[in-house]
């Protein structure tokens, strides 16, 4: 008998050669479908995790598989893993309509295809038609915006952090920037107001207590060295109890008398008043213009409902001197965000139509009947497929969120489709789902898998259905 050494150098001995295994039938049809240098990296990466495996005893050295029907299935499978794109679509049932891990807000089918079209051929990014010569890719979306708002001018960056960066380095780099201690927030990845504000070269001078602000705290705070007042919206968080805070026109009249720009960071950004949907009242872009901010920022991907981008509306002069700061290069969008952003933004003009156009307005208007009957329809072919009776599924009252830091706290009265397996638990059942193509996402919650019907999308419904019959048919297998 050999002895477990001799048995290690056989079975190592024993592991086929990359050309070998590229001999086989099954991966010289892979050939004809994929690279093949993926393809050898495929077969290396296998081969040398079974190597791995041996030498470090992690497998019992009488039950090491090496024969090559077996490699060529891990070979396979991992040749699609290489294979597959690492930014795909996926299966939102979380009831977060801006989903910050998922994408945030989906675009209009409109907006989709006016980028598809201005990505295929040449165009007027920054070259003025009628005068033959050399124009500015910002005029693309500033019309639309002075003309939906009422600003007298807007930029359009490459995020609200940037915009705010921006703002801070053209009118206070190295002076100060008064700001509520309230409204020192993070934002989304770990960025806060204090850093972000460090980053631009002004310099902070916070002002009341986290909880409450008054008037006269701002007064006392203005010197020689003060540059700008601003309000960071505290779209993202809610403190409640004993508070008080500076409404931006009381704001506008402290900046107006002592002649400095007001600056209203709206954070996520809305132009429709959304409260008649249960959700609490936010303050829009339109009403911050109108109230007098000097300066005013917002998402372009949170309750806009369009591509990632940081909008500054503005006094004309202000939003001139922004496009002049040499950071705006650095800072400035593509194309295919101007194109995406003018035709999301086009729908303003119509609120009704807006709201259902816009696929972030139209999940937040989803009735609860609308909700219900959807959720039905989901159940009833998933029960459809089960005739083995293998899940308990069934409709159930559930709540979503706005998400993406907007609107924090509130919850909209939804439905979903509650999922319990009865062969495996809720968690591998989460996980099997998450794992599949294309992934799907859902909550577990009273160790049910939930999939609420709010942000599904109508061809999630057939792609859900073939996942459960994938999940069926491994049961019976």
């Amino acid at each position: 008998m050999m002895n477990d050494s001799s048995h290690l150098q056989e079975l190592l001995r024993r592991i086929p050669s990359v050309d070998e295994l590229l001999q086989t039938e099954r991966l010289q049809a892979a050939v004809a479908t994929h690279p093949r240098k993926l393809l050898v990296e495929s077969i290396r990466q296998v081969l040398d995790a079974k190597r791995k495996r041996i030498m470090a005893g992690e497998d019992q050295l009488d039950q090491v598989d090496l024969r090559p029907s077996h490699l060529v299935e891990l070979i396979l499978d991992r040749l699609e893993s290489l294979g597959r794109y690492t930014l795909r679509p996926v299966v939102n049932g979380t009831g977060i309509i801006i989903h910050t891990n998922l994408g945030r807000s989906l675009l209009p089918a409109d907006a989709i295809e006016r980028l598809q079209l201005l990505c295929r051929s040449y165009n007027n990014l920054e070259y003025e038609v009628s005068q033959g010569r050399r124009g500015s890719r910002y005029v693309h979306a500033e019309s639309i915006l002075c003309e939906i708002t009422g600003a007298e001018a807007a930029l359009v960056v490459n995020n609200n952090a940037a915009a705010v960066l921006l703002v801070l380095n053209t009118l206070a780099r190295n002076q100060e920037v008064i700001v509520s201690r309230g409204q020192l927030v993070e934002i989304g990845g770990s960025f806060r107001i204090p850093e972000v504000m460090a980053s631009s070269g002004a310099i902070l001078r916070e002002v009341g207590c986290t909880n409450r602000t008054h008037a006269k705290d701002y007064e006392a705070a203005i010197g020689e060295q003060t540059a700008l007042i601003m309000r960071v919206h505290n779209s993202n968080y809610r403190i409640i109890g004993f508070t008080a805070e500076v409404s931006l026109e009381e704001l506008v009249k402290i900046g107006r008398k002592h002649g400095l720009p007001v600056a209203e960071d709206l954070g996520s950004g809305s132009f429709l008043d959304l409260s008649r949907f249960g959700l609490q009242r936010e303050p829009t872009a339109q009403e911050a213009v109108k109230a007098g901010a000097d300066v005013v920022t917002f998402s372009g991907d949170k309750l806009l409902g369009g591509p990632q981008a940081g909008i500054i509306l503005g006094r004309k002069h202000l939003v001139e001197q922004f496009k002049k700061n040499p950071l705006t290069r650095a800072l400035r969008v593509d194309k295919m965000t101007l194109a995406t952003l003018e035709a999301t933004l086009r729908w303003y003009r119509d609120e009704s139509q807006a709201l259902q156009n816009i696929p972030t307005l139209k999940m937040i208007a989803l009735s609860l009947p609308q909700l219900e009957e959807r959720a039905k329809e989901l159940a009833g072919r998933l029960q459809t497929l089960d005739i083995d009776q293998r899940f308990e599924i069934q409709v159930a009252s559930s709540f979503s969120q706005v998400g993406g830091g907007s609107l924090p706290g509130q919850d909209l009265p939804s439905y979903a489709v509650a999922i319990h397996a009865r062969l495996i638990s809720t968690r591998e059942l989460e996980r099997r789902l998450r794992l599949g193509d294309p992934p799907i996402i859902g909550r577990i919650e009273s160790d049910r898998y939930l999939l609420d019907v709010r942000t599904l999308l109508e061809e999630d419904f057939a792609l859900i259905e073939q996942a459960f019959a994938r999940l069926i048919h491994s049961n019976h297998s």
